[in-house]
């Protein structure tokens, strides 16, 4: 790897910002360049908007939700904070919804986008990577904005602090604010004429009181010639979004409720300047309220109904009116996108209080639940495992998933009836249940709607909670000296873990240690399934009794005959050859002819897309022919081999352990799996 020289990062900074960053620009400069191009006048919700879309969408038809990249795939930061899970999905894309919905004037711009869900779902860190996106889209020319300062402002007003010769927009306003509103709707009705966007620009805006304060000075020295006042005092620059600087964005946290201040959000009197221009002079206001410094972008209320209900009053002009009202001051219009992030508790305390109608009239709320599928919840692990430094830490096969299952079952509801297990509705949720199974996936989602208390997924164990016990126990195998991280060592931090974990209600212990148990007896299953395939697997035999099972298969279906490999003679398909391939997926006669066909489809449509086939590609079919394979080889094995620790040098033990790393356990991991599952083989199969 070259070194990047002092004279390489600058080049490569100087090309990362904005060419004209640091310039200065006529009005009549920004008045040629809106008209060239009309969104860099967007509102705030129309730029958020078509950020969104700026990173790259998929539409997802299953779900029939629209991922976008930024959230799917984060392509600025390489991935690092990539979102996983159906339900999370579905939230991003209701949130973009109701900002897109804003964009064009319908409603939800007036509204608080308030984000609900349990903690670590995953809320805050969705707003934090909205700012941080909404930071780097200004940069570009695609999200571009500007706004205006004063100048030479002493020239003409006498009282002028000379300090304040030169002032920038104390809200960062759109230039176009400048024109009084009769000339500027003449200029918004060219730009919506040659506008694309599934919205109209509009700018009802008034001056914030200090600029309207050197206006009204300025007109009156240039006898009304609006044109000489741009000219000669104003500067059009470019506006970045910036968190840091306050600019554009801005996050407010509650403080202690005794404390509680509303110039906090509104802007409070600049005690310094009240002695050169007076108390009532609009000069002598700090502009450095919340809202303030969030206009024409994001504001971002963390735990915002932790608020004393008073304070959330001046939530209700911000979002319904679009104005804030400072102490002893004139309105000032405001135009952001206001988010709001609460937990459940507050949700609960704030839902059953009359007093607070009118604040929740004007909210819209949007549910972020947990992840509600297992392998989608793995991801978040592993995303976990590689933003960290673990690179020798090898993590067995099902560890992730495991731990995934056992978050989602604490999450879903319990399934009405007997037709269905909890680890059934979990597995449908995943996506696993066959097509042959009797198990309605719509139905358990609404039955699970239904059953919860706001949604299911808002409540259950967290992914920070399962993300810090796998932590643990990677700390405590390298402490071990073992290099890797099997199902069985996560389990056992669970278990030690779930009464000392602060979130988690001491009534639901009892229930989460049996799930636990559900998830290991799962995991069992799947351990033993490894251990199978490992002694017994064959990818030639598996081929050729696929070929054989779909050669009788189309014979069945076309009422016709199959040529016998030994004798060359015709006969009728083989049923019980058929039957003791189905047999294995506890298919029953009754369905038989349903999943023959489903296979026979299968076929086809690769022949039609010029793939030959094979039964690995093919999961339903593949398990299939394993467990008949297993059934034929079985009896060949040695099952002594398993159980004795004093055969782990054996030939035929140590063939066992390389086909179990094929599959993607490490050695170690191999032989732990091969004591763990090998024994329950070894026990059922000496007892059958």
């Amino acid at each position: 790897m070259t070194k990047e020289t002092l004279e390489d990062l600058s080049q490569h900074y100087k090309e990362s910002v904005p060419a004209d960053l640091r310039e200065a620009k006529a009005f009549d400069w920004y008045l040629d360049e809106v008209y060239d191009d009309p969104r860099i006048a967007r509102n705030a919700h129309q730029r958020v908007a078509d950020m969104f879309d700026y990173y790259g969408t998929e539409y997802d038809e299953d779900a029939g939700v629209v991922e976008y990249l930024m959230a799917s795939e984060d392509p600025l930061h390489d991935g690092e904070n990539t979102f996983y899970g159906r339900e999370v999905h579905e939230s991003i894309h209701e949130f973009v919804n109701k900002v897109k919905s804003g964009a064009r004037g319908l409603g939800p711009e007036k509204r608080i986008k308030l984000l609900l869900g349990p903690v670590g779902s995953g809320k805050s860190h969705f707003d934090w990577m909205v700012r941080r996106y909404f930071e780097d889209y200004t940069m570009h020319d695609e999200g571009r904005m500007y706004t205006f300062r004063w100048t030479n402002l002493c020239d003409i007003v006498r009282d002028q602090d000379p300090a304040d010769d030169t002032v920038v927009s104390p809200m960062n306003q759109d230039p176009l604010v400048l024109l009084p509103q009769e000339q500027r709707d003449r200029v918004l009705e060219r730009l919506n004429a040659e506008l694309d966007a599934p919205y109209t620009i509009r700018s009802e805006q008034s001056l914030d009181p200090a600029s309207e304060f050197y206006m009204d000075r300025l007109l009156a020295h240039y006898d009304d010639d609006l044109k000489a006042v741009l000219d000669n005092h104003v500067e059009i620059v470019r506006l970045v979004a910036s968190e840091n600087k306050r600019q554009c964005i801005e996050t407010f946290e509650p403080k202690d409720k005794k404390n509680q201040d509303e110039t906090e959000l509104t802007g409070d009197v600049n005690y310094s300047k009240i002695a050169i221009y007076g108390e009532s002079d609009p000069r002598a206001f700090d502009y450095s309220g919340a809202f303030c410094n969030a206009n024409r972008g994001l504001f971002s209320g963390e735990e915002l109904l932790k608020l004393q209900r008073e304070f959330l009053y001046d939530f209700l002009h911000a979002s319904q009116e679009q104005t804030i009202k400072p102490k002893n001051n004139p309105r000032i219009d405001i135009d952001q996108v206001i988010v709001g992030r609460t937990n459940m508790p507050e949700y609960r305390d704030k839902k059953g209080d009359e007093k607070m109608e009118a604040f929740n009239d004007r909210t819209k709320r949007i549910d972020f639940p947990y992840v509600l599928e297992y392998s989608e919840e793995a991801e978040i692990y592993r995303k976990m495992l590689r933003n960290a430094d673990v690179p020798d830490m090898h993590i067995e096969p099902h560890a992730m998933e495991m731990a995934g299952l056992f978050g989602v079952l604490t999450r879903i509801t319990e399934p009405d009836g007997e037709n269905v297990t909890l680890v059934q509705k979990a597995k449908s949720y995943n996506g696993e249940i066959d097509e042959a199974d009797d198990v309605d996936v719509k139905k358990l989602r609404e039955e699970g709607e239904r059953n919860a208390d706001i949604a299911e997924g808002m409540d259950g164990v967290s992914a920070r909670f399962i993300g810090d016990e796998i932590a643990e126990a990677i700390m405590d195998a390298t402490h071990r000296g073992r290099g890797y991280l099997s199902p069985l060592s996560v389990f056992t931090h669970f278990e030690r873990n779930l009464e000392n974990h602060g979130s988690i209600p001491e009534e639901n212990i009892e229930r989460y240690h049996r799930y636990l148990e559900l998830v290991r007896e799962e995991y069992k299953e799947r351990a033993i399934e490894d251990v199978r395939h490992a002694l017994a697997y064959d990818v030639d035999e598996i081929q050729r009794q696929g070929e054989k099972y779909m050669d009788h298969v189309m014979a069945y279906i076309d009422d016709a005959t199959v040529t016998d490999e030994l004798t060359g003679r015709e006969q009728e398909p083989d049923e019980t050859f058929l039957r003791s391939v189905e047999e294995k997926l506890e298919i029953p006669s009754d369905r038989k002819d349903d999943f023959r066909q489903e296979v026979s489809n299968w076929v086809s449509r690769r022949a039609r897309e010029g793939e030959g086939f094979d039964p690995q590609d093919n999961d339903r079919l593949r398990r299939a022919l394993e467990r008949k394979l297993w059934e034929d080889k079985k009896h060949n094995i040695n099952f002594s081999a398993l159980v004795s620790a004093n055969e782990l040098d054996d030939d035929e033990r140590s063939a066992w352990v390389d086909a179990l790393i094929e599959q993607g356990y490490s050695r170690e991991g191999a032989q732990e799996v091969l004591e763990f599952a090998g024994a329950e083989v070894a026990k059922s199969e000496l007892e059958g």
